[in-house]
């Protein structure tokens, strides 16, 4: 099974957010900033169905 290549740079951008929005959320968890938190932590957590839905596209296109 091949991947192409645009699928594998989505995910990778995807993941990259992932550790920033986790980075940053604990950063501002460090700094009391809750708001802050609960904002990144939702990003976070919305990111997760678009990965699943571009690996899911992938998967499919042979």
């Amino acid at each position: 099974m091949k991947r192409s290549w645009r699928g594998v740079i989505l995910l990778c951008i995807v993941l990259f957010l992932n550790i920033i929005c986790t980075q940053k959320a604990v950063n501002a968890y460090y700094f009391e900033h809750y708001r802050s938190v609960i904002m990144y932590a939702l990003f976070n957590i919305l990111l997760f169905p678009a990965a699943y839905l571009i690996y899911r596209r992938e998967r499919d296109v042979r």
